[in-house]
């Protein structure tokens, strides 16, 4: 079953996604936002094509760690979330897909220096960081749980 991480932004939405063991994320695509009703419907179709069995959404708290303005519209995405994939019910033989959550804090500002390190053209990094961000964070998500291959 695999992973699905989401960089939820104002403008994009980046999409990684794990191999079925769980052990790799890799940068999918960036996702222009159009509007939680067809982003959500976006994403819910992804959960079912690539057969996701957890969707790790980077939450942007503050650097204190507090829950801003930006952390509060990630919520309302995840909720909307939740909601359209319980709708969209489970494939026979498959469990009830999981959304959570992981600190993304700095997500970015990592994936720019990996940019920079392959030395990406700035216009490129443009089109790449949201999904390269969206991969740190399910990259990070997947190493916490400490799974050896």
């Amino acid at each position: 079953m695999r992973a699905l991480g989401l960089d939820v932004g104002s403008k994009t939405i980046g999409v990684a996604v794990s191999d079925p063991d769980q052990l790799i994320a890799s940068a999918r695509e960036t996702i222009r936002r159009q509007g939680n009703k067809v982003d959500i419907a976006t994403v819910a179709a992804m959960v079912r094509a690539e057969e996701v069995g957890e969707v790790v959404v980077g939450m942007p708290l503050e650097l204190d760690g507090a829950v801003g303005p930006r952390a509060r519209r990630v919520q309302r995405f995840i909720g909307l979330l939740e909601d359209a994939i319980a709708q969209a019910g489970e494939a026979p033989g498959q469990a009830p897909v999981t959304v959570l959550t992981w600190d993304e804090r700095f997500s970015t500002a990592a994936a720019e220096r990996t940019l920079l390190a392959a030395d990406v053209s700035r216009a490129k990094r443009k089109q790449h960081i949201d999904a390269l961000a969206a991969q740190h964070i399910l990259q990070g998500w997947l190493d916490s749980r400490g799974r050896a291959p």
